[in-house]
């Protein structure tokens, strides 16, 4: 992230059970993946992603669990609560966060500018 001013964001699932916080650069625009699982559920991810020491997770029992297809690189994390995506560890990063900004307070993934991934083709 460089030089970048870093931004506080707080964000989690519908039910409450997974919250995090996280700093990164401001949020003005969002990507969307074209991948199998991306396609389905559709959400805008951060058009970036975040280092886990940028980032502090905090989960309810055992409500966080996690999807892997494939070469079971990608981690897809989902709450078995409420069923919202709220983040992924990316193939192309592993370790590193790209977030739901759905699941982000204050901003709206409807009002961004998206960008498409072609993570089908990989």
């Amino acid at each position: 992230m460089g030089e970048m001013e870093l931004k506080k964001y707080k964000g989690g699932c519908h039910c409450g059970s997974i919250s995090y916080l996280f700093s990164a650069p401001e949020i003005t625009n969002g990507l969307r993946c074209n991948c199998s699982i991306c396609i389905r559920k559709g959400a805008v991810m951060t058009a970036f992603t975040v280092p886990p020491e940028d980032m502090n997770v905090e989960v309810l029992g055992d409500s966080l669990s996690t999807y892997q297809f494939g070469s079971k690189t990608a981690k897809h994390h989902f709450c078995n609560k409420c069923g919202i995506y709220t983040f992924h560890e990316p193939q192309s990063k592993p370790g590193h966060f790209r977030l739901n900004v759905g699941c982000i307070e204050g901003v709206n993934p409807l009002a961004l500018v998206v960008d498409t991934f072609d993570g089908a083709s990989l």
